[in-house]
């Protein structure tokens, strides 16, 4: 890369799938309110997929401002249930509540990337993928929750794909990467464009 490149998130799955893909770069996490943003947004009757769009915008700013010469990514992904959008849980009686709102339905995920440049945006890509949950029992769901919390807990829609979560799926169309939470083909096929990355 010819010029240092910043991931905006403390996310583990997302610096991987950039170490992964070779794309060299620092981690710094933003300080931001994304619940009182996600509140603030929901009260305008945002979409999902705005609100999604602008926490990442967000992150990316905040750190691209501190950051003169950098391209910075902030990211965000967000659960779309008829229109209705679900949070991280708050506790495991709550992720409980969210994957039986789920079970026997579709939903979608909105993985949202923007890029930043001297503090302003430069590219942006919401991926979306959308999924069928098999239907699901109670008993199952509250073991599968107390199983593997200490992994979903801060996973949008109370799953992770890679993991056990694989199982309350019957269908899954669009990208696995936006699945993980970062439109990551899009992302490197602009960074190729640019001439940032060799082909």
């Amino acid at each position: 890369m010819p010029q240092p490149f910043i991931l905006a998130s403390g996310s583990a799955i997302r610096t991987t799938l950039l170490r992964q893909a070779c794309v060299e770069h620092d981690v710094q996490v933003p300080r931001v309110d994304e619940d009182m943003i996600k509140q603030a947004l929901l009260a305008e009757n945002a979409t999902p997929r705005d609100i999604a769009d602008t926490l990442a915008e967000m992150k990316a700013r905040k750190i691209s401002e501190r950051n003169p010469g950098a391209l910075v990514l902030g990211c965000d992904q967000v659960l779309d249930h008829r229109g209705m959008m679900m949070s991280k849980p708050a506790d495991q009686e709550d992720a409980v509540a969210q994957l039986q709102t789920l079970s026997g339905d579709r939903h979608s995920l909105l993985s949202a990337a923007v890029l930043c440049e001297e503090g302003k945006p430069i590219w942006r890509h919401i991926g979306q993928v959308r999924l069928r949950m098999r239907q699901l029992t109670p008993a199952y769901l509250t073991d599968y929750v107390s199983r593997n919390w200490d992994s979903i807990q801060h996973a949008v829609g109370c799953y992770k794909l890679e993991e056990e979560g694989v199982r309350l799926f019957t269908g899954i169309e669009g990208d696995y990467f936006h699945v993980l939470g970062m439109p990551l083909l899009e992302l490197l096929n602009y960074l190729t464009l640019r001439g940032d990355l060799a082909t």
